[in-house]
């Protein structure tokens, strides 16, 4: 059977609904669902470091039987004699699936022609499809429904924003994006997914004004507002963006039972306010959590 990759939530277009379900069934039977996964390695490639993507993925493979294998940007001869082609074709030959947080999403989809296991991408300058794979079962969870929600997405139209556009497209949100006007998201990506939002009955849209933005809605969203290697100035930052901040005005024009969501590290007093992030509208710790039980779901489905 050919191997499948999840390095875009492209890749994950025709089962994501699946996914989210199976997420939330791993998740209600942990310790409880036996060990499919039992002899299978899983490589995990760090080029940045991570707190939640690290534990969530070694986790995930250690509890569903298999073994994490960690091994840092540093530890390999990718990039430093050894070309990605072939440092793709030896792991491959080695583990059984390969899991990378790379800094550039072409090195990201080069690892994923080459390999003969299924590459899983654990985060690149262009997408992070895991964390939104479980931004989504968290707002499944909570709402109990996905179509016709209200998801507005605040800040940085960074990788997480590019591929949380293409994920309520393919759900059936309404996706609007907050964003400054010198920091919208990817283009082509707004206009892949703003297509695929038009065959699936929502839309994806922007608004440069928040308070208009927030307006009804059913999910409120923030990142940092400076991202992990970005090289904007931390007070141009703060300039630009402030406005954009998740706090309790923005909190109050969007219905009563809105969540507020973060994919952290969070900054509290600039990106979000302690009020909103540790209040009774915060799912942000569900959130985090939901990293696990996603990401046992793709295991499954990728290697099993």
């Amino acid at each position: 059977m050919k191997k499948r990759d999840l390095i875009s939530v492209l890749d994950m277009k025709d089962d994501m609904p699946e996914l989210i379900d199976l997420a939330i069934k791993l998740k209600s039977e942990r310790g409880r669902h036996g060990a499919p996964l039992e002899g299978k390695t899983l490589a995990m490639i760090f080029e940045k470091p991570s707190t939640r993507t690290r534990i969530s993925f070694g986790v995930a493979i250690s509890e569903l039987g298999g073994n994490p294998l960690y091994i840092s940007s540093s530890e390999l001869q990718m990039g430093r004699g050894e070309t990605v082609e072939d440092t793709a074709k030896v792991m491959s030959s080695l583990v059984h699936g390969i899991m990378y947080r790379a800094l550039d999403y072409k090195i990201m989809d080069e690892v994923g022609l080459h390999a003969t296991v299924p590459v899983i991408s654990g985060l690149d300058n262009l997408e992070h499809p895991c964390q939104a794979l479980a931004d989504m079962v968290t707002v499944k969870e909570k709402k109990g429904k996905l179509k016709g929600l209200k998801f507005v997405f605040l800040g940085d139209g960074n990788n997480v924003c590019n591929s949380l556009m293409y994920a309520c497209a393919i759900l059936g949100i309404d996706m609007v994006v907050a964003c400054p006007a010198v920091r919208m998201p990817n283009a082509e990506i707004m206009l892949k997914a703003s297509r695929i939002a038009d065959e699936n009955g929502c839309s994806i849209s922007a608004n440069v004004e928040p308070l208009e933005a927030c307006r009804d809605a059913d999910v409120l969203y923030t990142d940092t507002w400076i991202s992990m290697g970005d090289t904007i100035p931390r007070e141009d930052a703060l300039r630009i963006f402030r406005k954009y901040q998740l706090n309790s005005e923005l909190l109050s024009v969007a219905k009563k039972d809105c969540i507020a969501m973060h994919c952290l590290p969070a900054h509290r007093g600039e990106e979000i306010t302690a009020e909103v992030i540790d209040g009774p509208q915060s799912v942000v710790f569900d959130q985090a959590e939901n990293r696990l039980h996603a990401q046992k779901a793709i295991l499954y489905k990728l290697l099993k």
